[in-house]
């Protein structure tokens, strides 16, 4: 599991709840992090991604270059700013509008590695 979010607190808050949920927890302050991350662990099934970073890409370019490159990799997407369609994301991704709750992140995240 890839956690990729530039404001620290916030990808503390979700990361953690995700490795107290059981899951083994990667972190990427932005894009460019994530693809070495990814390159580096084959076994990641899911990423989680904001949308607005800093850097060469933002998250909805980072989900499109994951799923171009890692085609298993499912990805789930979410903003506080901006309010995506499912068309805008790789089939089978994901949106969450912050604040999302963490318990519908985890659940979801159990949908996408059961399915």
């Amino acid at each position: 599991m890839l956690v990729v979010e530039d404001e620290p607190l916030v990808r503390l808050a979700i990361a953690d709840h995700l490795a107290d949920d059981g899951f083994e927890v990667f972190e990427a302050g932005n894009a460019d992090e994530a693809i070495e991350i990814l390159q580096a662990n084959p076994a990641i099934q899911i990423m989680f991604t904001d949308i607005d970073m800093p850097g060469s890409m933002d998250g909805l370019r980072l989900s499109a270059a994951v799923r171009d490159r890692w085609p298993p990799v499912r990805i789930i997407v979410t903003s506080g700013h901006r309010v995506v369609e499912i068309t805008d994301l790789p089939d089978g991704s994901m949106f969450f509008s912050k604040p999302y709750r963490l318990i519908e992140i985890s659940d979801s995240i159990r949908t996408l590695v059961a399915n």
